[in-house]
């Protein structure tokens, strides 16, 4: 959920954050994140060398898959007492001290200029408060392994929407077919049936959708107004500007959070925003340094089976056949926006002919 953000708004890496990087333009962090949450705009493989995967990077790949998928899983559980906003804010709020004391150790210093704050509050709108918001809602009507399929999307959406607003990333014939494909994915996963008849299943699976676009724009917002500033700070900055959006919404909607929870329920919530938020920013720019942002991108695949996984295993979830059919055409529409698979093809076939 943190996830599947295309959030590249960090052109370059702070030389605190990662040495190695300095001077070379990569992406922001999910998630959703975030969330769910890729959090970097697809890139064109024919273009430009591709950093190595080593297994340190793949395992650490998997376990940022893992954390993101369980994201989903919390999520469900959380519902059983919570509602969807006040999910939201707890999955906010808890993450930002935790991420503070990371931010201070590093030695990182945070913006104080009214500027970059008011950026804050609008990433942390964009990227946090409304796709959380709706996720959490989108669950409380379908399962959360369908809703991290449907989330899975967001890669390709992203690459569209930054082809259209932004110079630098030109919207190709590989982004239109990748999200044509990603549409044509969730079409089969919604049915014929939907075009038809309207039910809050189908309201919850647009829900989902609303919330990648929201992904993608925040990737925008963040290439425009918080380039510069490093990775981390600017994750601290948009965790705590959605907090503050969110507390006033929250009073208003859910009234004051309930703490009588269960100890389970507690235990998904902390965990939302310790392993799923705070910990996945961690691991999202350590793979980012040492592997690439293309390589990380992969993380899209990866994040439904984890969510897939615990929901069949502790929640009871069975997913349809059409959900992993619409999961293998979103799958190939990634595989066309980003491009490698079809590099990596066009370099065989010279090598098969001699």
């Amino acid at each position: 959920m943190f996830s599947l953000a295309s959030l590249s708004f960090q052109n370059s890496v702070n030389q605190e954050c990662f040495p190695q990087e300095t001077g070379r333009g990569v992406g922001v962090a999910p998630a959703n994140l975030f969330d769910e949450t890729i959090l970097v705009e697809p890139q064109d493989m024919t273009k430009q060398p591709m950093p190595t995967m080593d297994l340190k990077a793949g395992i650490m790949l998997l376990l940022l898959a893992a954390v993101w998928g369980g994201s989903f899983f919390f999520g469900e559980v959380a519902l059983s007492e919570v509602p969807p906003l006040t999910i939201t804010l707890h999955r906010v709020i808890w993450a930002v001290p935790i991420l503070a004391l990371i931010v201070k150790f590093k030695g990182l210093s945070v913006p104080n200029t009214p500027r970059i704050w008011g950026a804050y509050l609008v990433m942390g709108a964009l990227n946090n408060a409304i796709p959380f918001s709706l996720i959490f809602w989108g669950q409380t009507q379908i399962d959360s392994g369908l809703a991290s399929i449907l989330n899975a999307t967001t890669a390709m959406f992203a690459a569209v929407v930054a082809g259209l607003l932004l110079k630098d990333e030109p919207l190709t014939p590989k982004k239109i077919a990748g999200a044509s494909l990603g549409i044509l994915g969730v079409a089969f996963i919604m049915g014929p049936s939907a075009l038809n008849e309207f039910n809050p299943s189908n309201l919850a699976q647009l829900a989902i959708l609303g919330a990648t676009l929201s992904y993608a724009f925040a990737g925008v917002w963040g290439r425009t107004a918080l380039s510069g500033q490093p990775p981390l700070v600017n994750a601290l900055g948009m965790l705590a500007g959605s907090t503050v959006l969110m507390i006033p919404i929250v009073l208003v909607m859910d009234g004051p959070p309930n703490f009588a929870l269960s100890a389970g329920v507690w235990a998904a919530l902390l965990g939302m925003a310790a392993l799923s938020t705070a910990l996945a920013y961690v691991l999202y720019f350590a793979i980012l340094a040492r592997a690439g942002a293309a390589n990380l991108l992969l993380v899209t695949l990866l994040i439904p089976p984890f969510a897939i996984g615990l929901g069949v295993t502790f929640l009871g979830e069975r997913m349809e056949p059409s959900a992993w059919i619409g999961f293998a055409i979103i799958a190939l529409g990634f595989a066309v926006t980003d491009g490698r698979l079809f590099s990596y093809i066009s370099k065989r076939k010279p090598q098969q002919a001699e």
